[in-house]
């Protein structure tokens, strides 16, 4: 296989947003502190105001990092669209795919470049904060990267408990509690990444599908397609600022549970309706 094949050549990280250019601002301040400067940055906007496209416009002039502002017109929640609207149009080809109220890691961009294989995908983890820990965060603390330091975050209001063994400091712990930890290695929206050739091979996001469980069926039908996934979650974390979700309904979690089971029962890879509305040998 050739080298390009094997290392990612052009990396895209994919960070949606919908109205919460407070949260995003913190997040893009994240990846303006990454080891690996080599990178795209890919707004996958839900339909945002002028607010955000001004706040993009101000860290594009900054010149620290490249982004792509890939956005639609509000019609409601439509994730799936947008993530698909912004597959079809990167030229890179490798994506990482997270939210944007979820603050990287400095090694995060450099971790999923070491850790991509062919054949993959990668199932990072996060830590979600509570909103006074969400609210104290400033600028200097993400770039001096304290955010990170689990000391920092209790002394500021987070809960104690196993969730922070994510930040250890010993890469070997890390190495032990992925291989360890009973969770599966699923797709999940806020750290995931793989190949876009592969993403487009199953057609990318099923846009019959609204919040609840979209991210894992992707996964799931990447699983049916034959990738393998591997388990990162301790690996490198991107940290949850806390938000309201009055998109999650009852009605819509009932809905994606039933088309999540047919995947599995009809082991489907091909999203009907996907970034390609017909199959192309169709």
């Amino acid at each position: 296989m050739p080298a390009n094949d094997l290392t990612p050549q052009s990396i895209g990280v994919v960070i949606t947003t919908y109205n919460s250019p407070a949260w995003l601002e913190k997040v893009l301040i994240g990846y303006e502190n990454q080891t690996d400067p080599d990178f795209r940055v890919i707004v996958a906007d839900d339909g945002s105001t002028e607010d955000t496209r001004a706040l993009i416009d101000r860290f594009r002039k900054r010149g620290t990092l490249t982004i792509d502002h890939v956005w639609h017109e509000d019609q409601g929640f439509r994730k799936c669209q947008i993530l698909n609207k912004a597959i079809r149009e990167t030229d890179c080809d490798y994506l990482i795919f997270t939210d944007g109220d979820c603050i990287p890691e400095p090694g995060f961009i450099a971790t999923h470049r070491r850790l991509a294989e062919p054949g993959h995908f990668l199932s990072g983890g996060y830590i979600k904060l509570t909103m006074p820990v969400s609210e104290k965060i400033s600028e200097e603390d993400i770039r001096s990267a304290v955010i990170f330091d689990p000391q920092w975050l209790v002394t500021n209001g987070q809960p104690k408990n196993h969730k922070l063994w994510k930040l250890s400091p010993s890469q070997g712990f890390r190495k032990l509690l992925n291989a360890v930890t009973p969770a599966a290695a699923s797709w999940n929206g806020m750290n995931s990444s793989t190949w876009t050739r592969d993403l487009v091979a199953v057609n990318g996001f099923n846009e019959d599908m609204q919040y609840g469980g979209l991210d894992r069926e992707l996964g799931e039908r990447l699983w049916n397609y034959g990738h393998k996934s591997k388990q990162i979650r301790y690996s490198t974390v991107c940290l949850h600022l806390d938000h309201a979700r009055g998109y999650s309904k009852p009605e819509i979690w009932e809905k994606n549970r039933a088309i999540r089971k047919a995947v599995k029962e009809h082991r489907t890879f091909w999203a009907e309706n996907g970034i390609e509305k017909s199959r192309p040998d169709a």
